[in-house]
């Protein structure tokens, strides 16, 4: 019997909320969410979790039919010295988590060589994909850690407001490690919400 390979997921959108992942884990409908997840063939949980910052530019972009059709989270596909986006990172199999991508790119087959990524830094899979880029993060405890994002741009794509429901998943998965003073902060001058939700818009959804 082959010993099970694990990665680490680092998740920065909706998937920072450890309920909306377990939906990608093991099928169901999110809160909030108009659509349920099918779920991996492992439907095993997480084996640990924990915070990780990520050097990359949070922004919501794009229109999602499940979430209201407004904006969702993405990270620009640059790594920047100034840039911090707070993760949640979970411990799966790295066939969960080609699983987890598969269902966020609507279902599509594919095969990927997650050591090849560790190798290059990124692969993009998909050309126009909302989530068709992987990023490389480093490793944490001797397991890769991996995340995707759009293969585009920040300035190649129009910002889009995220919906209170999705804004409110996000939150609720960082008020398990961030007070609220902190998370304000964090979210208020992200694109896509800075201009678009007032200070007492945001405080309300916290």
């Amino acid at each position: 019997m082959l010993l099970k390979q694990y990665v680490w997921y680092a998740s920065y959108g909706s998937n920072i909320n450890r309920d909306r992942f377990l939906c990608y884990i093991k099928g169901g409908r999110p809160k909030g969410s108009t659509e349920t997840e099918l779920g991996c063939t492992d439907p095993s949980s997480p084996i640990d979790e924990g915070v990780f910052t990520i050097p990359y530019q949070l922004y919501f972009a794009k229109e999602a039919g499940r979430w209201g059709s407004k904006g969702v989270a993405f990270i620009n596909g640059t790594k920047s010295e100034t840039a911090t986006t707070y993760s949640k990172k979970y411990l799966i199999t790295s066939e969960q988590f080609l699983d987890v991508l598969q269902q966020e790119n609507s279902g599509i087959q594919f095969e990927i060589d997650l050591n090849k990524v560790k190798e290059s830094g990124s692969l993009v899979f998909r050309e126009k994909a909302w989530y068709g880029k992987i990023l490389f993060l480093g490793d944490d405890g001797g397991h890769p850690i991996y995340t995707f994002t759009a293969p585009w741009d920040l300035d190649d794509v129009a910002i889009n407001k995220p919906s209170q429901e999705y804004l409110q998943t996000i939150i609720t998965g960082l008020k398990e490690y961030y007070p609220k003073e902190e998370i304000h902060q964090y979210l208020k001058d992200k694109p896509g919400i800075k201009g678009k939700y007032t200070a007492e818009e945001l405080f309300r959804l916290i």
